[in-house]
């Protein structure tokens, strides 16, 4: 395990040992912090011993629920992540919000007013001809993005390694289709728009599935294809490592007279690394008031992220029940929920007390 150091302008140094970073908090050299991903490390007070970094690089193996982060250099594995996307929640809310708008569209309309005469708005813009990005693919991708961007903060970065998708390509066995250009898949989309965004922080290399699976089986990793929700390492964060890892091990094929094969070349060191399991906080969006009305025909208002009494939905604060973040209100309490965004319980709030503001992510 490693801790990853920067200088006092915050520029990133090579990790250390913890109790190496101990000593130096200890006698005033350097200071404790905590990155919005959930990584511990500290920060100098006075110049470095010396500035010289090793290559150290970012995995990315994006999915279309969950996706999974590794940290790796030649010796350490320093980092892994098991991010729980927002596609499904953003693809409901988006349903949602299309049924809502064809509500008062249609409330608006005089029926019993002959049709050319009606106040239809006609439109302003060809909008069947859109280059942006889906919603709910653009939520993912700015999740994974978010957390390669607060990694790209305390580790010198060299390079950034992100699983490219093909069309043409099986995603099961990895083979080329017959037919290419007929797969389709919600992972594919905005693959390109995640690459240029990935520039800005590090140097970017495409790695396609069959070699991260070739990767995975030399280093002895195990993949759980059986249930691939399960926030553990080898569901998707150890595909992270292992496409990290192609950057210092790689197969090559040699073609001679008498021999027709290939080796393994290069190096690395897999190690117990700690595991972050990172999604939105998933509370609602500000509406002005619910889908269906209530009884007498009144409506309440409904979402958004403040509460009335100072905290913000997704706070994390120190209640009796525990360490929580704050999910909810009521006119005198607070709903403090876990990780897993379970209600520890409904607390007076004066009896809460704020720890840490709401950075948009919930790490457990």
């Amino acid at each position: 395990m490693r801790v990853p150091v920067v200088d006092k302008d915050h520029q990133q140094l090579m990790p250390t040992t913890p109790a190496r970073a101990r000593k130096w908090v200890e006698s005033g050299k350097a200071t404790k912090h905590w990155s919005d991903c959930g990584q511990f490390y500290v920060q100098l007070t006075s110049e470095p011993s010396g500035r010289a970094t090793q290559d150290i690089v970012i995995g990315v193996d994006p999915g279309k629920k969950f996706s999974g982060i590794g940290v790796q250099s030649a010796k350490f594995t320093l980092y892994a992540a098991h991010l729980i996307l927002p596609w499904l929640a953003v693809r409901d809310r988006m349903d949602a919000r299309r049924l809502m708008r064809r509500g008062r569209r249609g409330r608006r309309i005089k029926r019993k007013v002959d049709f050319s005469k009606r106040a239809h708005r006609q439109k302003r813009f060809d909008n069947r001809r859109q280059g942006k990005l889906p919603p709910s693919i653009r939520a993912n991708r700015q999740l994974e993005l978010r957390v390669v961007s607060e990694l790209c903060k305390i580790y010198p970065v060299s390079s950034i390694r992100y699983e490219y998708v093909r069309a043409d390509v099986d995603l099961t066995s990895g083979r080329k289709k017959a037919k290419s250009g007929k797969g389709f898949s919600a992972v594919m989309v905005g693959q390109k728009w995640m690459l240029k965004q990935l520039e800005q922080f590090a140097p970017v290399a495409k790695v396609e599935g069959y070699q991260t699976a070739s990767t995975r089986k030399y280093l002895g990793l195990t993949k759980n294809k059986v249930d691939k929700s399960q926030p553990e390492f080898n569901t998707h964060a150890v595909d992270g490592v292992a496409i990290a890892s192609s950057h210092f091990v790689e197969y090559r094929q040699c073609h001679t007279t008498k021999v027709d094969g290939g080796n393994w070349f290069g190096s690395v060191t897999i190690t117990p690394a700690p595991l972050k399991v990172i999604r939105r906080p998933p509370y609602s969006r500000r509406q002005l008031h619910l889908m269906l009305p209530a009884k007498r025909g009144m409506r309440r208002k409904y979402g958004g992220s403040t509460t009335r009494h100072g905290l913000r939905k997704g706070d994390l604060v120190k209640s009796p029940k525990g360490v929580g973040y704050v999910s909810g209100d009521t006119e005198t309490q607070i709903s403090v929920s876990d990780a897993g965004w379970k209600r520890l319980g409904q607390i007076f709030s004066k009896k809460i007390s704020l720890i840490r503001r709401s950075n948009g992510l919930i790490v457990a």
